[in-house]
């Protein structure tokens, strides 16, 4: 059993589970009548489908990890045999009985991100060897996805508009993100000859995009709260931002190496911006604007 916790990856858990949560609070609904649902969409979001993604990414990425990382679970022997890949499977079909408990738009998105994630790590698709369209997979399915779905469960049907759009901004800026992520390996990238932002653009030119990536569409949400008449929540996710712009330009100093400080704190930045965005969009809801 501890070998298959290790295998699902708890500590990746929590980005979906927080975007879930924001997908709970921007719906401005009563959460005590469905603290069931909200209960059992957390653990979708993060133990099962975020849980499922890692189980596949280590069966097919076994070979890779027995040189790298010989410790995981598949390529240590803790989990022996077709073990790993049984348990990607299992977890793959617990989450889909989930979503179907949670009503038909949970599971359509719950469909879609378990098929991102097999798409991600297996062949012939393989999307995580190329930068594009492997972070691309993740920022939705990180992001956008959970917060849809947690939306979804409140009001037991497609969400509002609203909560789509500022839902597609910090999934669209997340992919600068997933590419911070990749600083940490490029020479091992380069070396097995997977197509990472920073391989392709090289360093320097792949810290700024994912910088430009990761502001510009914070500034559409401050542009849209300040349009829906919510200039105090406006206020506070610029003032976000801005710090995020102060820390951006140190990493730009030096990315490789301030990477991980930035993931650390100018990331934390940006999933707090997503929360106060989430309490602006239950006014707008109220008043319909």
């Amino acid at each position: 059993m501890p070998a298959v916790l290790e295998l699902l990856k708890p500590i990746t858990w929590f980005p979906p589970m927080w975007a879930f949560a924001c997908g709970v609070v921007s719906s401005g609904l009563p959460m005590a009548e469905r603290w069931t649902f909200i209960v059992m969409g957390i653990l979708l979001a993060g133990p099962l489908v975020c849980g499922t993604s890692q189980a596949v990414n280590d069966w097919f990425d076994r070979h890779v990890d027995a040189i790298n990382e010989p410790h995981r679970p598949i390529p240590s022997g803790r989990l022996p045999g077709r073990t790993g890949f049984y348990v990607a499977v299992i977890w793959t079909c617990v989450s889909l009985l989930v979503a179907w408990w949670l009503g038909p738009w949970v599971l359509a998105a719950a469909i879609f991100g378990l098929a991102a994630a097999w798409m991600y790590s297996a062949p012939p698709f393989r999307l995580k060897q190329n930068g594009w369209f492997g972070n691309t997979a993740c920022a939705v399915c990180y992001e956008g996805l959970p917060w849809f779905t947690g939306a979804a469960v409140m009001a037991a049907a497609f969400p509002d508009w609203h909560i789509i759009a500022i839902a597609a901004l910090y999934s669209f800026g997340a992919h600068g993100i997933m590419t911070l992520n990749d600083f940490k390996s490029v020479d091992g990238d380069r070396a097995m000859g997977v197509q990472s932002l920073p391989v392709i653009l090289g360093v320097d030119r792949a810290v700024k995009l994912a910088c430009i990536v990761m502001a510009a569409p914070q500034v559409l949400v401050v542009a849209l709260l300040y349009s829906w008449d919510q200039p105090l929540f406006a206020l506070a996710v610029a003032v976000v931002l801005i710090i995020q712009l102060i820390l951006m330009a140190k990493l730009l100093r030096r990315p490789k190496e301030l990477a991980p400080w930035y993931n650390a704190t100018g990331i934390s930045l940006y999933v707090s911006g997503m929360l106060i965005s989430a309490f602006a969009l239950q006014p707008i809801l109220e008043t319909g604007t």
